[in-house]
């Protein structure tokens, strides 16, 4: 099982101290059967006068720190080893009930289901709901996973992918309509235009490694990354990464799972000052495998 380190550092820069609010830290990856994590490091500067962790309503781990002195600077610096273990490529049966769209879902589960089946944005011409539709075979019932992995691949060949370092998500219709996007605008207009079809999607916020063997063919490394999971009746929730024609979780760490993307915002606070005093946010990340870890620490010794 391969080990993998990340390194999350950001760095508040401000031309003159500053008193900071209450800041919400979501950035250790969610434990299961395919991830665990082995070791953990938050250190904030300045020492906040707390820090406590919840779960919040989709049982992300959160971090809420409190501040009690002013500052020029404030660094999050987070480290964590976890242990990946992804898992193989789903593959339906003929005898699983969503081997075919359409499908039901179970009475029992479809209540906790809603309010990822219900578009979330609005389609006044229907545009969304046209290029989703243009996913299914002209006479049904069409395979689902030829529906999910066509919609996967078409994103990543179609539209052009771009970095944009303002805050929040784009407006699925305008990724349709521009043709361009970041990987959370990706993950965002694939949930939207598969809620149209009656697919329970949501929203993933997390890391992607990135082996220096395909690092030309993966794009999203050196910052968080954002994908897409979908549930299916016996295979549960599958992940899909428009941006890289990933499907399952493969190179994916996991850190929180949303209905929309403003409720996964991996570093979210305020600072209490003129608007003139910030000057700059530096955000440093990298993810590498534990035999490339090692690799760097011999060749510092060396040096």
């Amino acid at each position: 099982m391969p080990l993998l380190t990340i390194h999350h550092k950001t760095n508040y820069r401000y031309n003159r101290p500053v008193a900071f609010g209450e800041h919400r830290i979501m950035l250790r990856p969610r434990d299961g059967h395919d991830l665990r994590v082995l070791d953990s490091r938050l250190r904030i500067s300045p020492e906040p006068m707390s820090l406590r962790w919840i779960h919040d309503v989709f049982g992300n781990s959160v971090a809420i720190a409190t501040f009690d002195e002013r500052a020029d600077t404030l660094t999050f610096d987070w480290h964590v080893t976890v242990e990946h273990n992804p898992v193989e490529e789903f593959a339906l049966t003929p005898d699983d009930p969503a081997f075919f769209y359409p499908f039901v879902y179970d009475d029992e589960e479809f209540p906790d289901l809603v309010q990822y089946i219900t578009p979330q944005y609005a389609d006044p011409d229907d545009e969304i709901a046209e290029w989703a539709r243009g996913f299914l075979d002209e006479e049904a019932p069409s395979p689902t996973f030829k529906i999910l992995s066509g919609m996967t691949h078409a994103i990543r060949k179609q539209f052009k992918y771009r970095k944009r370092h303002e805050p929040g998500t784009q407006h699925p219709l305008d990724t349709l309509q521009s043709g361009t996007g970041t990987c959370r605008d990706y993950a965002l207009f694939m949930i939207e235009a598969l809620r149209h079809l009656g697919f329970a999607a949501r929203f993933v916020s997390g890391y992607i490694f990135v082996p220096e063997d395909i690092e030309e063919h993966h794009v999203g490394g050196g910052s968080t990354h954002a994908w897409v999971q979908v549930y299916l009746p016996s295979a549960g929730w599958i992940e899909f990464d428009p941006t890289n024609g990933i499907i399952g979780t493969r190179d994916l760490i996991r850190v929180a799972v949303a209905r929309d993307p403003r409720q996964a915002v991996p570093l979210h606070g305020i600072y209490i000052g003129s608007e003139e005093a910030f000057e700059a946010m530096d955000v440093n990340i990298k993810v590498v495998s534990d035999d490339q870890s090692s690799d760097e620490e011999l060749e510092e010794e060396v040096s």
